[in-house]
């Protein structure tokens, strides 16, 4: 990094860069919370079909530049998460709060993610986004909190927001919440 790049950084000039792992079981509404993040002009208006493997996009907010990478949730492709697990900067973890008989499932998957290697260890942020509140059997996200077995997570900030993926509604609530934890964990590095 020569001298105006550490300048500009110094002085909050230049965008740090953040990598963030949206991860959840297939069908809870990543790549619909992720399509609801991206300015109107770049917002996909057709329907949106399920990932295969992974997609990647570039946010902004604030100070920061996301790499978000969206992981597929299909049980052949969630063994994929762990790759990136070393690079990431922050979670966000989507709950289907509609669907109370794989939250057992949602579950398990974090568990493993949490206690991998590459993330036991390290005080990575973890936003829970308690999606498809808008449907009538969705569980409000205290009940999500408690089947997920969040109040457990002592060693890294977490937090959990209930959303509508198709309104957007609790999406920048989260998005800042995050964004404000891993400000913290980049600028603590210097």
């Amino acid at each position: 990094m020569g001298f105006f790049d550490r300048l500009a950084q110094l002085l909050g000039l230049k965008k740090k860069e953040a990598n963030v792992l949206v991860v959840g079981l297939d069908n809870c509404g990543k790549t619909t919370i992720i399509n609801q993040l991206k300015p109107a002009d770049a917002q996909n208006t057709h329907d949106i079909v399920p990932t295969v493997g992974f997609n990647v996009e570039k946010l902004k907010n604030k100070s920061l530049q996301f790499t978000i990478f969206d992981m597929s949730g299909q049980g052949r492709y969630r063994n994929l998460w762990e790759h990136y697990y070393k690079e990431c900067h922050g979670i966000i973890f989507v709950i289907d709060s509609a669907d109370k008989l794989r939250m057992v499932v949602a579950k398990d998957e974090l568990d493993v993610l949490l206690q991998h290697q590459d993330i036991r260890n390290r005080r990575i942020p973890v936003l829970f986004f308690a999606n498809k509140m808008d449907l009538r059997d969705a569980v409000s996200s205290v009940k999500c909190s408690s089947l997920m077995g969040l109040l457990t997570i002592r060693d890294k900030p977490w937090h959990i927001c209930a959303s509508n993926a198709l309104t957007g509604e609790g999406l920048h609530e989260g998005v800042e919440w995050l964004t404000d934890q891993i400000k913290d964990l980049v600028i603590g590095k210097k």
